[in-house]
């Protein structure tokens, strides 16, 4: 059984993300870190000090802090062995290199993951394919408020992997409301058409199924790891499941 700490435990995601290991039943929440120590949360008392944190003996630790303290966190949980997977968005290329090259030289694993929800990952990928297709596309992300980075990670990634697919980068458009959880359209414009992609994760509960397949893949990865797509990968190679 897999020993999971949280860090960011009682933010929103990180709450999901200690609902979501709990209930698993090939996991075990062994630690979560927070601002605020002594708070139980799904059955753990939560430590303020990281390295108390990574003194439980973690093998996987789910990084729910924000920019710049997911910096500190990731790094620590790679020098102690436990291997992170990062829902903190906000990560700079040169962070994400520097990253990996520590990964590499420890030899730990590492998920950076955008955004778990399977339905943004294929929207993703299919926004890479209609690039192929399309000359033209743009984003526009919408979040909640609260959310501190703009554009968003997943906005980010997208923008990316269409400008990978041989389109013109697209230009991304950053809403932030009351309201609002996680929203995404991405519009390609072609002569004499329009195809819109859009992806809305209304709950926050869409995550717990993504953050649990990252823990239980993330350690049988290589190096640094960007996305769910392997995952994703995974999932499709399997029988469709029986309508009886």
């Amino acid at each position: 059984m897999l020993r999971v700490g949280v860090a960011g435990a009682l933010g929103r995601l990180g709450r999901v993300a200690c609902t979501a290991v709990e209930a698993a039943g090939d996991l075990t929440l062994s630690a979560a870190f927070a601002r605020r120590a002594g708070v139980r949360v799904d059955g753990v008392v939560t430590d303020d000090e990281l390295d108390a944190f990574l003194a439980h003996g973690l093998d996987v630790v789910v990084d729910c802090t924000v920019y710049p303290k997911t910096l500190d966190v990731a790094r620590a949980a790679v020098e102690a062995e436990a291997a992170p997977v990062i829902g903190a968005t906000g990560w700079t290329d040169e962070d994400l290199v520097a990253l990996g090259a520590l990964c590499d030289e420890r030899g730990v694993p590492a998920m950076y993951v955008p955004n778990f929800s399977f339905g943004a990952v294929l929207m993703m990928r299919f926004a890479a394919q209609a690039a192929r297709v399309f000359p033209r596309a743009e984003i526009v992300e919408l979040h909640h408020d609260t959310k501190r980075d703009a554009p968003s990670g997943t906005a980010k990634l997208t923008a990316r992997r269409i400008h990978d697919a041989g389109a013109p980068l697209p230009p991304i458009h950053s809403v932030r409301l009351p309201g609002l959880v996680a929203h995404q359209e991405t519009i390609f414009g072609g002569a004499g058409e329009t195809l819109t992609l859009r992806h809305d994760s209304p709950s926050r509960e869409a995550y717990g199924p993504g953050i649990v397949a990252a823990v239980r893949a993330v350690r049988q990865q290589s190096g640094l790891v960007i996305g769910l797509d392997s995952i994703v990968d995974a999932l499709m190679s399997e029988p469709a499941p029986s309508c009886r």
